[in-house]
């Protein structure tokens, strides 16, 4: 697969690049930043020293120049012409763009926000912006890569989910596909994300001269309604900032329907993932540090009968899971290869951290989608 990022010089845009050069079956053209962008003419590795002599790539300018000749190039089958487009670009710029590559044959791996939500009319809302390519919109396939293959696998443009929605829909969804919880009972997201989740553009706010642990967007962030949309459930998404770089945790509370028991949720979740390399269903609260820097999900849960209360917590690295890690699972599934293809080495999947799939029971209920 033939590929351009576009948006080059942000953390997921780098983080995107370093997995896709490393990438056996994915090959980088070219290396695209915004028309204005002071990095334009650096090399890559000049922005991101850790990629030199791996990525040393230089950075050009979009203009409309470059993309009619992205386009010519496609048409007449150059040797030079994309199969697919990453974006890691505002979201705006995405919903005005993609639907031009779309129609030219080129897929497009969008890791912004600008096709995530089904319902057109949320966007002035949360994104503060009209959304003008509503029939590409209805399109879009959601990659939440363990729970959308099939459809990710036939997608000509895939939004890629954010990282607070990827880590609450990877706890959520085993229990809420299954209706196991009470429905229109409360469903509470904590979220609690390093300051990497707010971009690489400098700003008083994500300084870490400035940054406290605290809340923020509270009843009005932009993931709430993605959140609800993917879990087919009203949430309520309460957002933390943290004073460190990267990793993100959320930590859901809901309440589960009366005849619900402990093992209907352990099979619930293990049913789900038992065959997801990268998401570990571990014994113990999950912590970033175990998986800042990797691909993985890390997930635990736990269940009080008394009050038919269940507690399930995910961790994953913000701009890998929640992000880079996540646009390749997708692009690895549009090329037929397993996701965790080129992200992890099979031999060192810790597989003291993966139950057996659970005794399957007729009476259990539970379904995978």
């Amino acid at each position: 697969m033939k590929v351009t990022v576009i948006g080059a010089s942000g953390y997921a845009g780098a983080e995107l690049i370093g997995l896709l050069c490393l990438h056996e079956k994915i090959s980088i053209q070219q290396l695209v930043v915004s028309e204005n962008s002071v990095s334009s003419g650096k090399k890559f590795s000049e922005l991101h020293a850790r990629w030199l002599g791996l990525c040393d790539l230089p950075l050009i300018s979009f203009s409309q120049h470059w993309f009619e000749t992205t386009v010519s190039n496609k048409k007449n089958g150059t040797a030079d012409s994309l199969d697919a487009i990453f974006f890691a670009t505002p979201h705006e710029f995405s919903a005005q763009w993609a639907k031009a590559f779309v129609d030219t044959g080129i897929k497009v791996f969008d890791l912004s926000g600008g096709f995530r939500l089904k319902n057109p009319a949320d966007y002035p809302t949360y994104y503060g912006f009209e959304h003008q390519c509503k029939s590409t919109l209805s399109q879009a396939v959601y990659g939440l890569a363990e729970w959308n293959e099939v459809e990710i696998a036939k997608a000509n443009l895939v939004a890629v989910p954010g990282c607070y929605p990827t880590a609450s829909l990877l706890a959520l969804k085993p229990i809420s596909i299954n209706k196991l919880h009470l429905e229109n009972s409360l469903i509470v997201v904590n979220g609690i994300s390093g300051v990497t989740g707010a971009g690489r553009k400098a700003s008083l706010g994500t300084s870490f001269c400035e940054v406290s642990l605290t809340p923020y967007n509270i009843l009005q962030h932009r993931h709430q309604p993605e959140i609800s949309q993917e879990a087919q459930a009203e949430v309520i998404f309460n957002p933390h900032l943290a004073p460190y770089k990267r990793g993100l945790l959320t930590t859901i509370t809901l309440q589960l329907k009366g005849d619900v028991t402990e093992q209907q949720i352990n099979d619930a979740y293990h049913l789900a993932y038992h065959d997801k390399s990268l998401v570990r269903l571990v014994s113990t609260w999950p912590k970033i540090d175990n998986v800042a820097q990797t691909p993985f999900a890390d997930l635990h849960w736990k269940f009080d009968a008394e009050k038919q209360v269940l507690v399930v917590s995910c961790a994953i690295d913000n701009l890998l899971k929640g992000a880079a890690s996540q646009a390749v699972q997708c692009a690895n599934i549009s090329l037929g290869l397993p996701s965790d293809f080129g992200l992890i080495p099979g031999s060192l999947v810790p597989t003291g951290l993966k139950s057996n799939p659970p005794i399957k029971s007729d009476s259990s209920g539970i379904t995978h989608e």
